[in-house]
């Protein structure tokens, strides 16, 4: 196995910035989609607003769960350089290998919460579509 240098766990600060970032966009769009829904079920108190809120309540709860799997990840990287830094090169690769699982744990969060998105749309338009043959 070939040593593990700085710029090995370096390399992973870009592509963990910007899932982060895309992770920040997705809570802040369902904060505002249940901001409204919300106000929408004080005005009109719809099952189906009601099914809405409780399935963003599990998709917020997957996208933080996302975020500290992800977040977990980048101190661990930040971790892994330090070790390697201080000449800790077995625990530095423990390290690297551990950031590395909680970042596929991030990503495997995101394809449920995708899979569940999607569910959700298609329950849109299937009523969409239910309200057109009417």
């Amino acid at each position: 196995m070939e040593e593990l240098t700085l710029t090995t766990p370096a390399l992973l600060f870009s592509a963990i910035s910007l899932i982060m970032l895309a992770y920040t966009n997705r809570f802040l769009a369902y904060a505002a989609i249940i901001r409204n829904l919300s106000e929408k079920y004080i005005q009109h108190q719809d099952s189906s607003i009601l099914r809405q809120i409780n399935n963003l309540k599990l998709r917020v709860k997957l996208t933080r769960y996302m975020q500290i799997a992800g977040i977990s990840s980048l101190l661990l990287c930040v971790l892994t350089m330090f070790l390697i830094y201080i000449k800790l090169h077995v625990i530095a690769v423990w390290a690297f290998g551990f950031g590395l699982i909680l970042l596929i744990v991030s990503l495997l969060f995101l394809i449920w919460e995708i899979q569940i998105s999607a569910k959700a749309l298609q329950h849109h338009l299937g009523d969409i579509e239910d309200h057109l043959k009417k």
